[in-house]
């Protein structure tokens, strides 16, 4: 990773098996991911390979989401299928949520 940088945003996340993950860098000043957001860090494995972390944006903090401990080199193939799930669950859940708010409001009415 560059300097000034603690990871990457993930922007978005191909279908594909073999599509592309597309990141744009993290800078260290940011203080905290927004809502539904995934963020990676990977560092070299002490041994081989990558250690890779997940975390994801919640309402009120950024939580741990999953760890690839000494991944391979191409390690964006073995995160993407769960970036991809959980991106899914996400869009889906603030879907749902705008939807209860809206009925909330219209009961109301």
């Amino acid at each position: 990773m560059p300097n000034g940088v603690r990871g990457a945003l993930v922007q978005r996340v191909s279908a594909r098996p073999d599509g592309p993950l597309d990141v744009t860098w993290l800078a260290t000043e940011t203080p905290r991911i927004a809502l539904g957001r995934i963020h990676l860090s990977w560092e070299p494995a002490s041994v081989a390979g990558w250690d890779v972390t997940a975390h994801l944006g919640l309402a009120t903090a950024e939580v741990h989401l999953a760890s690839w401990p000494a991944a391979p080199d191409d390690w964006p193939r073995l995160v993407r299928p769960t970036l991809h799930e959980v991106l899914g669950l996400s869009a889906a859940l603030a879907v749902a949520t705008a939807a209860l708010d809206l009925s909330n409001r219209l009961a109301q009415v």
